[in-house]
């Protein structure tokens, strides 16, 4: 299909997302300081990187996900998202790095020892740098099981968009298992999520956080959300006859549908992860567990709606029309979706 075939775009359905709006009271002064440590450290290369991070809205982002955070631990989240977002779109998704499956892994092996080593000399490499000053800043500010997480689930977003990377060098579309297992770390959810526990302060204990129950909600709070942005973007990169690894594109070519009908069968996907993750967390919220816990499957909740919110006022995604609200998921049967790599989220947890 060529750009000319196109009809005139594709419709987003009503979000079924049963969680209440909410964003931080102090997001003005957290998104003023920021830019001003963006401006400090150098992150931005020139005033068109700097505009590109004005439009990414990072701290009206972030301040979504935690909307009761201690300002402090909230700054240091804002600074990586605005850093994720500028890394992942001149890295990880255009550039030359994004399409190279032998250079893209040295350069991340390099940004992510900056990452698991803050202390050590950095690489000169604007990129490595600046992360370095934000981890630093999460061990002075934190635990430092908080930090070995964020960087654990830091390493994991940049395996999976060398996988990424290898797919699209040989211009391989994944099939929905492998490309659900691959979604789950290239949206780089995973550090993203690692953040409420910086931002609002509560460290969870291992033996909660490590659970089936709490790993299974957290990736299902990833998934939902990465989704989300596959449908969010999913008009634009049609318009642009854009076929690239994305949830529409891989029903569409594995199962030979239409790209609506694609749109229809992602939304009904998603709905049956949300239907089982609000299930799931009112069962662990019933059980007695500790109030850093509690703050963690909120935010799991908020990052889910805040990710939906953010997208539809985001320049990011270029005017996108909200779609409004479904009372009901498009589908609510309660059965495992008939994918190897989540199937188990459906166990009895």
């Amino acid at each position: 299909m060529t750009a000319t075939d196109a009809p005139a775009g594709i419709s987003l359905r009503p979000f079924y997302c049963p969680v209440p709006e909410a964003v931080h009271p102090h997001v003005a002064e957290v998104e003023r300081g920021a830019l001003a440590w963006v401006d400090r450290i150098g992150l931005a290369a020139d005033d068109e990187a700097r505009k590109r991070l004005l439009r990414t809205r990072s701290a009206d982002f972030f301040s979504r996900f935690a909307p009761c955070a201690d300002e402090d631990g909230l700054q240091i989240a804002v600074r990586w998202v605005y850093w994720g977002f500028l890394f992942d779109d001149r890295r990880c998704d255009a550039g030359r790095f994004s399409d190279d499956p032998l250079a893209f892994p040295p350069m991340a092996a390099s940004v992510q020892r900056a990452v698991d080593a803050p202390w050590c000399e950095a690489v000169d490499d604007r990129y490595a740098r600046a992360v370095q000053d934000i981890v630093r800043s999460m061990y002075e500010l934190r635990t430092p099981t908080q930090a070995r997480r964020f960087a654990d689930a830091h390493r994991g977003w940049l395996f999976a968009v060398a996988w990424q990377v290898a797919n699209r060098a040989r211009g391989h579309m994944p099939d929905l298992d492998d490309y659900t297992a691959m979604r789950l770390h290239t949206c780089g959810g995973g550090p993203t999520i690692a953040l409420l526990e910086i931002a609002n302060g509560p460290e969870v204990p291992g033996a909660e956080m490590d659970s089936p129950a709490v790993r299974a909600l957290t990736e299902m709070a990833i998934l939902i959300a990465a989704w989300d942005n596959d449908l969010h973007s999913y008009d634009k990169e049609f318009r642009e006859d854009n076929t690239d690894q994305n949830l529409a594109n891989v029903l569409a070519h594995h199962r030979r549908l239409h790209p609506d009908e694609a749109v229809a069968e992602a939304v009904r996907l998603r709905d049956r992860v949300m239907t089982r993750f609000l299930r799931l967390r009112e069962a662990v919220a019933a059980r007695p567990v500790s109030g850093a816990l509690r703050t963690y499957l909120d935010g799991l909740g908020h990052a889910i709606r805040g990710n939906i919110d953010w997208a539809l006022s985001s320049p990011r995604y270029r005017g996108l029309v909200n779609p409004g609200w479904a009372d009901e998921p498009s589908d609510d049967n309660p059965d495992p979706l008939p994918l190897p790599t989540i199937a188990w989220w459906w166990d009895d947890l």
